[in-house]
């Protein structure tokens, strides 16, 4: 039997995530919470375990101490057969600087790599949701004997702009990579679509190696992963696309198959969390063929009294929902609802409390925050905004961690 690879995973888990303010005021992104008991990052450490790549850094930096408690607490492994995730913050190893990019966040961490001496680095981003066999994706880089591997989406043509974009040959080897083009290449065999970047890579080691060292002498370089490391292997000829729609995942249905969402705005973190909560969900949690994992909450059951409701919800363990209703929202661990009150199209995180009579629709409220009796948060944008919340441009309410919504 052939030995199998040896695979070190890097999760660049360092950004900032200014559009998603004010749930980045105080924790970094990839610690935001998302679908009641989850955090983001726990969707991108669940497709590498469940593919059984089992060590693991995650490289941190930005208002990290949430983040860094959450990997510590949560992803702990058999350290017997060498398992391990571990979070690595910024450590100043070549210089009093922090990173000053994503490639420069893995060339300060090449201590890792030498450490570890993988035949593969996959290098994955710490912020969208999906599910995802990656040992597929390794599988098919080895096939195609290239340097790097760029996992892609396809997306249609006419919104393809927004995103960095993948022109590849019917061989999948990467002709162009080009940054939001205002005229995006179709697909051989569909031209009305186009490959858009996810920011998942896998490379074999001794080149990538070669490429951040040489991207570290460069003045002109943004240190960049998508920016800068994968055009350069593109312009040398040494790149392919992997389409994530030929990944199967266990469990998925023609529904959910494929899916794959950026929350790095308020509106697309909104509507993520609406994609969880339908009948048959675009995105199902209850996957159980392919767990999304997290720390248990050490709390008894949802609790529903005094003829309390909850329609087409995530509602997740010590809720208590006393005469209130909740329809198509999310609610994370140990929130309230009181009697009389109505929630509809929001995500409430952790300890959140609902007064009586209050009206929370189309809002995200972050930890402990307090809704007063007879409150509403997204009746009124304008009213919202007059309060000094954050409103988003698809009129998405946001209350930051903490405050206490006063009856208006």
């Amino acid at each position: 039997m052939a030995a199998r690879a040896k695979v070190l995973s890097i999760v660049l888990a360092g950004g900032e995530g200014k559009r998603l303010m004010p749930l980045t005021m105080d924790r970094a992104k990839p610690a935001v919470p998302f679908g009641g008991t989850y955090r983001l990052i726990d969707y991108v450490l669940s497709n590498l375990v469940n593919a059984g790549m089992r060590q693991i850094a995650v490289l941190t930096q930005y208002k990290s101490h949430s983040l860094d408690r959450h990997i510590s607490l949560t992803w702990r492994m058999s350290t017997l057969l060498g398992n391990y995730v571990t979070p690595v913050p910024a450590q100043q190893r070549l210089g009093p600087r922090w990173y000053q990019g994503s490639a420069d966040a893995i060339f300060q961490s090449m201590n890792l790599i030498r450490d570890e001496q993988p035949d593969y680095v996959v290098v994955f981003g710490a912020d969208n949701i999906y599910r995802m066999d990656v040992e597929q994706m390794l599988d098919a880089h080895i096939a195609g004997g290239l340097g790097c591997t760029v996992a892609a989406i396809r997306v249609p043509r006419n919104q393809a702009s927004a995103f960095g974009v993948i022109d590849a040959g019917t061989d999948a080897k990467i002709d162009r990579f080009l940054e939001k083009p205002a005229d995006p290449p179709g697909l051989a065999d569909d031209p009305e679509s186009s490959f858009a970047s996810m920011g998942n890579y896998i490379f074999s080691t001794r080149a990538l190696i070669d490429a951040l060292t040489s991207d570290a002498a460069l003045e002109t370089s943004r240190h960049d992963m998508g920016g800068d490391i994968i055009p350069a292997f593109v312009n040398a000829g040494d790149a392919q696309v992997y389409d994530f729609m030929s990944n199967e995942v266990p469990g998925t249905t023609d529904r959910d198959r494929a899916y794959w969402r950026d929350v790095g705005t308020i509106d697309a973190y909104h509507e993520a969390h609406m994609d969880l909560v339908s009948v048959d969900p675009v995105f199902n949690l209850y996957n159980l063929d392919w767990p999304i994992s997290t720390y248990p909450v050490q709390m008894p059951g949802a609790k529903f009294t005094l003829r309390g409701l909850a329609l087409d919800s995530v509602v997740s363990p010590g809720c208590i929902i006393s005469g209130g209703s909740i329809e198509s929202s999310v609610l994370s661990p140990n929130v309230r609802v009181a009697e009389n009150s109505k929630v509809d199209r929001s995500v409430l995180l952790s300890n959140v409390r609902i007064g009586q009579k209050a009206i929370v629709r189309n809002a995200i409220l972050d930890k402990n925050v307090v809704v007063a009796d007879g409150a509403k948060i997204g009746v009124n944008s304008q009213d919202d905004l007059d309060r000094g919340f954050t409103v988003s441009e698809a009129g998405i309410t946001v209350v930051g961690k903490g405050v206490k919504v006063e009856k208006s």
